[in-house]
């Protein structure tokens, strides 16, 4: 009689542990999935950010054109 609460005990604490077990692997494969999403969103940013500034060139130059022809006022 005082084995089999004890045996009952350790039956849900193995499977408590190896839902844990489980639940980690899960994690660690979702924290490494965020990390990969990170990178790719910095990645983006920066190709707006070259984005950016290229615009900016081109509008530079546009308005250097428009100038030139008159087209606006000085």
């Amino acid at each position: 009689m005082g084995e089999e609460p004890d045996s009952l005990i350790l039956r849900y604490l193995r499977q408590i542990d190896g839902k844990v077990d489980r639940i980690d692997e899960r994690l660690n494969d979702l924290t490494a999935r965020v990390s990969s999403l990170e990178e790719q969103m910095s990645g983006l940013r920066s190709d707006i950010v070259r984005l950016d500034h290229r615009l900016d060139r081109f509008d530079a130059r546009l308005q250097r054109i428009e100038k030139r022809l008159d087209l606006i006022e000085a």
